[in-house]
């Protein structure tokens, strides 16, 4: 009978989207323990590193548990649900217990996988396990106290920790043997900041680098370069950081966890910023005729229900000015030592989010029409700011446009998005004194503010693709005349 109740229960894991993504927060269970399920039924909503996404259930019956509770982060490839299926189940089954523990039963690698694997809509399958290793927890205290000792000899404390590692002193080369436990975007990360994984030491559970192990390291090598005359002397003071988080005080400050888009935003903007050497040039335009054209297309009947504004014919404007310079709309492939030419332009749009930025893109932005970009440009914001983007819309992109001018500023030097060439910063639209037609005149003035990758874009080039932009929204007549 035990038997039987055992093989009726499914366990429906964290899936892999397909992206590279290696987990997710569960932001909302749908369904509790002893309610019914069926088959696409959307059962929680989670959050990844891109966005926030529902995952449905992929059989009937009964929610036996749920694993984690709201606001924890799961490994992909972990079950987060038991559900307990009707009239018996089929024996690929059986497989699913052993994977909501992989760390009690590693003796069971040899599982078959279920004939049918939870998928969110529009994403394959992963076929191979995301199961992580067992840890070897007997090792764990000789490899953080080698490590340990490696950075506090950075910091120039090396003769304070002398005494306590020197009992264990004989096991310190079993250390190197194992591996620096740490995902691949934090694997990446210290590649890009140029940091050895073997001298950070880790704070995450069972003994996993994170993130922030690794700024860490970074901030105490250039420590010691920057006060090196004061390193002996200030021996003694080295319990002072541990004292900062006893001060905090909860009534005057408030502590944020970075996480989910927020957190992958910030580690995609810190390696583009050290990746990819930018440059910025500016010019101040009078966009009159363009303002002067957005309020006639709002009366047009091609455009009735779609949302028409400046940022439709900024758009447009880009796309020629990448026509009339294709060289523009390329990347950089570090492996190959390439520039890549991309024949068609996913144009991003930054949107700003309660989950923080995110760039979703308009595929082949290049062969709309006007009407059509006008549509594509309002369900990616609609979409963006109900949370509802998918990972899939925020890859692939090829240029950026970030309207900074809608918080009333003026310019900025935006950041390129990883992997993208060039981002065009829009700042506010203003009415402005200007000399027009030999006379002083109030005008609709705006700055534009283009950043690209020095690496693959000259300065002649993203001049002329800046000045292409600023000579159709001067005079809008050159969308048909350079057509």
């Amino acid at each position: 009978m035990t038997t039987m109740t055992n093989a009726s229960v499914r366990e429906f894991k964290m899936p892999d989207v397909g992206e590279g993504l290696t987990e997710a927060e569960i932001l909302k269970w749908y369904v509790q323990p002893g309610d019914t399920v069926t088959d696409g039924q959307v059962v929680c909503e989670v959050e990844t590193a891109k966005a926030a996404v529902e995952l449905p259930i992929p059989y009937d019956g009964v929610v036996r548990a749920l694993h984690f509770p709201e606001g924890t982060t799961v490994d992909v490839g972990t079950s987060i649900i038991a559900v307990e299926v009707a009239g018996g189940a089929a024996p690929a089954q059986t497989e699913a217990p052993a994977a909501a523990v992989p760390a009690a039963e590693p003796e069971k690698p040899a599982e078959q996988p279920a004939a049918r694997q939870p998928v969110l809509v529009g994403y394959g399958v992963a076929t191979s396990s995301t199961r992580r290793r067992p840890r070897k927890q007997a090792q764990d205290p000789v490899a953080r106290q080698a490590a340990s000792a490696v950075q506090a000899e950075l910091n120039g404390h090396g003769a304070a920790p002398a005494s306590p590692a020197a009992p264990v002193a004989p096991a310190a080369p079993a250390a190197p043997a194992q591996r620096p436990l740490a995902k691949p975007p934090v694997r990446k990360l210290a590649k890009d900041l140029g940091v050895d994984l073997a001298t950070v030491t880790p704070t995450g559970p069972d003994g996993v680098i994170t993130r922030d192990d690794v700024h860490a390291a970074v901030a105490a090598a250039q420590a010691p370069q920057q006060a090196a005359p004061a390193a002996q002397p200030a021996a003694p003071a080295a319990p002072a950081p541990s004292a900062a988080p006893a001060a905090y005080d909860s009534v005057r400050e408030t502590r944020i966890p970075v996480k989910g888009v927020r957190k992958a935003t910030a580690a995609a903007m810190v390696g583009s910023a050290f990746t990819a050497p930018h440059v910025t040039e500016f010019v101040t335009v009078d966009v009159t005729r363009t303002m002067k054209l957005v309020e006639e297309l709002k009366q047009d009947k091609e455009f009735a229900g779609l949302r028409v504004n400046p940022l439709l014919l900024i758009a447009k404007a880009l796309l020629v000015a990448i026509r009339r310079n294709p060289d523009i709309n390329a990347s950089w492939d570090e492996a190959a030592q390439e520039i890549v030419v991309k024949h068609y332009v996913n144009l991003g749009i930054a949107a700003a989010t309660p989950r923080g930025l995110i760039v979703p893109n308009i595929k082949d932005a290049h062969a709309k029409t006007l009407p059509e970009l006008a549509a594509s440009l309002g369900e990616l914001v609609s979409t963006a700011r109900e949370g509802r983007t998918s990972p899939s819309a925020m890859q692939g992109g090829t240029v950026t446009i970030t309207n900074v001018g809608v918080f009333g500023v003026d310019t900025g030097t935006p950041i390129l998005n990883p992997g993208e060439s060039a981002i065009l910063a829009v700042g506010a639209i203003k009415l402005q004194p200007w000399v027009h037609k030999g006379k002083v005149k109030p005008r609709q003035v705006t700055t534009l503010a283009l950043s690209f990758d020095h690496r693959l874009v000259d300065g002649e080039l993203g001049s002329k693709v800046l000045a292409d932009v600023a000579a159709v929204l001067e005079q809008p007549k050159r969308l048909i005349t350079w057509a």
